[in-house]
């Protein structure tokens, strides 16, 4: 059974490490900050110009003027930093960033990214997502497998407007975990209840499969 949005931030909350300076993209992203593990210190960072970015917030307590970079309401843990977004980016081009976890419409399997635009639909702008992949020290994608329509994201190559080249590190979908190397996308984990057949048949890319592949543990 394929994961849900929260399934997919949660694998990803898994990826950090005590001490990282992260920075989460708009969409499945900002639920990575839902799930961070017991014992694990990170620090949220937004473009907008904050630092130190907790859960997001219950009803009975949001603030209409804390908000993320995608305008959600957010908390903001003790100690946290507001800053103006000339600082903020200054931070992301410094590669102060350790983590960036970004959506995509497409990934190529030489880890290149497409996540702002698709031709003919209305678009806000770029964003900060393009200084992020060029200057975060790893960035992981979270999205779905496929798109509305059934179409592999995880393509040989991308047909849209890239936000970057051969940045991306790791994918997590609703079906896998996903390493991006120089030969391929190489399948690490599956969803649970997902089939390896089922991966390959979603998955447009090279996909290389090496013995046994594990269950995500969530």
């Amino acid at each position: 059974m394929a994961l849900d949005k929260n399934g997919i931030a949660k694998r990803i909350a898994q990826e950090l490490q005590d001490g990282y300076y992260v920075n989460l993209g708009i969409g499945i992203p900002t639920l990575v900050a839902n799930f961070i593990p017991e014992g694990i210190d990170v620090t949220l960072q937004s473009e907008n110009g904050l630092l130190g970015i907790g859960p997001f917030p219950k009803e009975d307590a949001i603030e209409a003027d804390l908000i993320n970079a995608g305008k959600q309401t957010v908390t903001a843990l003790s100690g946290s930093s507001f800053f103006d977004s000339a600082l903020s980016f200054a931070m992301i081009r410094g590669e102060h960033i350790d983590l960036t976890v970004l959506g995509a419409f497409e990934i190529s399997e030489q880890g290149d990214i497409a996540s702002w635009k698709i031709p003919g639909k209305m678009v806000k702008g770029m964003g900060g997502a393009m200084d992020l992949v060029a200057s975060a020290k790893n960035i992981i994608v979270a999205t779905t497998h496929t798109d509305r329509k059934g179409k592999s994201k995880l393509l040989a190559k991308c047909n849209l407007p890239l936000t970057g080249v051969a940045c991306v590190k790791k994918i997590v979908t609703d079906m896998a975990v996903v390493e991006v190397t120089s030969e391929g996308f190489k399948l690490l984990e599956r969803a649970p209840g997902v089939t390896v057949d089922e991966i390959k048949a979603a998955t447009e890319g090279k996909l290389i499969v090496e013995g046994d592949i594990p269950e995500m543990i969530l």
